[in-house]
């Protein structure tokens, strides 16, 4: 999937504008780095458009994950991108649903198994049947 794919869908899933769904998936992914261990940020960003991989910043000194949950890491994309909880919430699992198309095998399920039990709300509509964006619109 290409970048302007990847930001098309977070910005119709979030039902806002190409600006904002920027700003939440930068948000979102750089939370998501962050929380990952240094070797999955690595994994996970090769399979992502260049300019997603910018923002995930792998780098010697986030080999160790850095361990906080979900209400931790909504209020850190809440920071980032300059919403509401609510919609750092939305904005959240519209990357990770997007996320999940873009990337292959299994590395959605690696990225998944390094996150604890409290993400499911994020994550669990993104691994639910029937998630992914149906081609011309919603």
């Amino acid at each position: 999937m290409n970048y302007d794919t990847f930001i098309d869908q977070v910005a119709q899933r979030t039902r806002g504008s190409s600006e904002r769904a920027v700003a939440l998936t930068s948000a979102t992914l750089e939370t998501l780095a962050e929380r990952l261990t240094g070797g999955e940020v690595l994994d996970l960003a090769a399979q992502l458009p260049k300019p997603l991989q910018v923002v995930l910043k792998p780098s010697p000194r986030t080999e160790a994950a850095d361990r906080f949950g979900a209400a931790e890491f909504i209020a850190r994309v809440a920071l980032r991108a300059d919403v509401d909880e609510t919609a750092a919430r939305n904005g959240a699992r519209a990357v990770f649903t997007t996320l999940r198309e873009a990337i292959t095998g299994g590395e959605f399920d690696d990225v998944m198994t390094q996150l604890p039990r409290d993400y499911r709300e994020m994550v669990e509509p993104a691994m639910a049947p029937g998630a992914t964006l149906r081609r011309g619109g919603l």
